[in-house]
């Protein structure tokens, strides 16, 4: 099936209100658990270029430990020490894909 040929998927995410609200918002990065890998899409067009994506990313894990705690999973500190310990532990083991 083709990149356009899906308009839905059944597991996809519902878009954020601000976003559907905004005639100017644009997904920048979508991330998707497929055949046991990442499948990742990202548009690279942001002004904020490699250092914007450190801030996305800080700010994505900032995010991710909100929703545990919010959950009542795990407390947002040590979501964020566990994010930090395992980004730290596998930088530069993998490059590319």
């Amino acid at each position: 099936m083709g990149q356009n040929s899906m308009t839905h998927h059944r597991y996809e995410l519902p878009i954020p209100g601000p976003a559907a609200e905004d005639k100017d918002a644009r997904e920048i990065l979508r991330v998707w658990g497929a055949g046991g890998k990442q499948c990742i899409t990202i548009d690279t067009q942001d002004e904020g270029g490699p250092a914007g994506w450190g801030i996305a990313l800080v700010d994505l894990a900032r995010h991710v430990a909100v929703a545990y705690e919010q959950s009542g999973g795990m407390k947002g500190t040590v979501v964020l020490d566990r994010i930090k310990r395992a980004f730290d532990a596998n930088w530069g083991k993998r490059k590319g894909r």
